[in-house]
């Protein structure tokens, strides 16, 4: 695969299964009885969807959110544990490097739940760990000569910078595992205590013999399993499917004390821990990537279920994985972008955007084609008019705002957001009429019904965002045809359009906070992937208009060639010839034969 990133090398790479898990068909219950019971705590949550402009929009029909359920194979209504409430684990990162875009895909699929959830009414409680013990973390910290906990907390910190460029909302909580070291511990006397665990040598391995279910969420059967990823064989093990609780600390490794010895956590028992000391024993969804239905989710449910026969987590929701060349894309295999590679020559909402435009339980397979797609359509996006959130941002700009429509502006690419402003700006209204054109009503209650329908779908984004073309269009029309800016109420259409799609853009996290600065900026990324600065760009746009003037149409189309060939398209106007960002003509050619 041809493509302008290298694949991201760590300074050592750790062997790891991709072994194809095949889902079952049962549905998970715990059927067994343990020695004692604890108190189990629980939340969740249901409200009723409220959105509309001023009130006037038609409530869709179609307004239950349905979820992909992985326990149960099939998608179910969302109900959740507690009216209002929603409780939501998602599974975060092993902190040892540098996350790359198949850890992307999982915060920015939940990110959007997270946000959808909060759209519907919902109050949520959204929990997000880091695993800062473990063994490769311990590896990496001995590659580099440096503390285990300090290097994690570097690249916790690292993970957050991501999330930030990528517009993910911060969740409500963050645990670390070594912040929660007596709960991991309390955890792990109780599953002892009721017989679901053994301790050998100091070790302690839960017993997979012990539980019947066992194997329900992945769709395994007992006798085919084996030692998880991350867990060594072990002939000490009464089964080989047995998974470490706690492991005797090794010379030079951190350790906690326990009352089998001084050692550290096993990987699974952190998240149950976690998410009981945060949620509870019963609560909503539990999220993660695929990768992490077995073994990971599956042992983190007997872990759970033998502590509290009441606990039950109502959805495990799992997304699809990031490809290269049809490949999963893996720290271990070196086939993996980090984030940061690929922020450095897209937009990191052009990744965001790549990312939504494919569902997320399917499989998306990352070429430059589809990232160029992406920031190209993401520019189309945004020099379309600002959206305000709200009416009373509309009414702000219409009471500020004074750019004559004949003020010249440096970036031909950014007039339509100028001319919005224009617009807005030469009415004397300070507020806004409460009727609008059938017209719009009918364009934005359509646009709204495929927003609601879409997501409530088990979060169809790629449809939403296909839907976004007949607003925009509107909008467009509205601004720069003859016919558009005669119409009936035209400034009211406007702030009606960009309340909805600030509202819609919002929920899918691609709200920047400024349209001028987030243009300049992809103008910069395109500017890098050309390897061209803004003056050379200049510089050729004058030479091109002195070859025109000399009749040397011949040289005038091999400049604008030249220029198109690296993704700078020239758009010429009464004002003159400036420039925007566009999909390399290679990558062009190379799209229309993917399509």
């Amino acid at each position: 695969m041809s493509t302008l990133l290298k694949f991201y090398r760590p300074l050592f790479s750790i062997p790891y299964s991709t072994r194809t898990v095949q889902l079952g068909t049962h549905r998970f219950h715990c059927l067994f009885k343990p020695k004692r019971r604890i108190r189990c705590v629980s939340t969740s949550s249901h409200s009723q969807p409220s959105i509309g402009i001023g009130g006037k929009w038609e409530s869709p029909e179609f307004s239950e959110l349905w979820l992909q359920n992985t326990i149960s194979r099939k998608k179910e209504v969302f109900r959740p544990k507690t009216e209002g409430k929603v409780g939501m684990y998602v599974c975060g990162v092993t902190a040892y490097d540098l996350s790359h875009i198949g850890h992307a895909r999982v915060y920015v699929t939940f990110d959007v739940l997270y946000r959808y959830l909060r759209h519907l009414g919902y109050q949520v409680t959204y929990v997000r760990n880091f695993t800062d013990v473990d063994d490769k973390i311990i590896s990496r910290a001995k590659e580099l000569g440096e503390d285990p906990i300090s290097l994690s907390r570097r690249y916790c910190e690292e993970f957050n910078r991501d999330m930030v460029y990528l517009h993910c909302l911060p969740p409500s909580a963050e645990p670390r595992v070594s912040d929660h070291m007596p709960q991991i511990l309390d955890m792990i006397k109780q599953i002892i205590e009721n017989g679901y665990a053994y301790i050998v040598d100091g070790d302690v391995y839960f017993s997979v013999e012990k539980f019947p279910d066992y194997g329900r969420l992945s769709g395994r059967k007992l006798e085919d399993n084996r030692a998880g990823e991350r867990v060594a064989v072990d002939s000490r093990k009464k089964h080989p499917a047995d998974f470490a609780l706690w492991k005797t600390a090794k010379e030079g490794e951190p350790f906690w004390d326990s009352p089998w010895g001084p050692g550290r956590p096993g990987w699974h028992i952190e998240c149950s821990a976690m998410s009981a000391a945060y949620l509870g024993y019963s609560f909503d969804i539990h999220g993660g990537g695929m990768d992490l239905v077995f073994p990971h989710h599956e042992n983190e449910i007997a872990q759970s279920c033998a502590v509290c026969n009441h606990s039950n987590i109502s959805y495990w929701i799992h997304n699809g994985f990031v490809t290269v060349d049809s490949e999963k894309m893996s720290k271990s295999l070196g086939n993996f972008f980090t984030i940061r590679q690929v922020i450095d020559l897209y937009h990191p909402l052009a990744l965001r955007l790549f990312l939504l435009g494919t569902h997320y339980q399917s499989p998306i397979n990352y070429a430059d084609v589809l990232l160029e797609s992406a920031s190209d359509r993401i520019f189309y996006i945004y020099q379309v008019p600002q959206y305000p959130t709200s009416l009373q941002m509309e009414e702000a700009c219409l009471s500020s705002l004074s750019l004559p429509s004949s003020q010249p502006t440096p970036h031909r690419h950014m007039n339509t957001l100028h001319d919005c402003e224009s617009a807005l700006s030469q009415r004397d209204v300070v507020t806004l009429k409460d009727t609008i054109p059938p017209d719009t009503v009918n364009i934005i209650n359509n646009f709204y019904n495929v927003f609601v329908t879409s997501m409530s779908d088990d979060l169809h984004t790629p449809v939403v965002l296909a839907a976004l073309s007949d607003p925009l269009k509107t909008i467009n029309d509205l601004l720069h045809t003859r016919k558009g800016k005669k119409q009936e109420l035209r400034i009211e259409s406007l702030a009606a359009f960009g309340k909805i799609l600030g509202n819609v853009l919002s929920t899918l996290g691609l709200m920047p906070e400024s349209y001028s600065e987030i243009l300049q900026q992809l103008r910069d990324k395109a500017l890098k992937r050309a390897k061209l600065t803004e003056d050379q760009v200049l510089q050729k746009i004058d030479e091109r208009t002195a070859a025109r003037k000399n009749k040397e149409y011949e040289r005038s189309d091999i400049i604008r060639k030249d220029l198109a060939a690296v993704g700078i398209a020239l758009m010429d106007s009464p004002d003159g010839t400036t420039w925007r960002p566009a999909v390399p003509l290679a990558i062009q050619e190379q799209q229309v034969s993917i399509t």
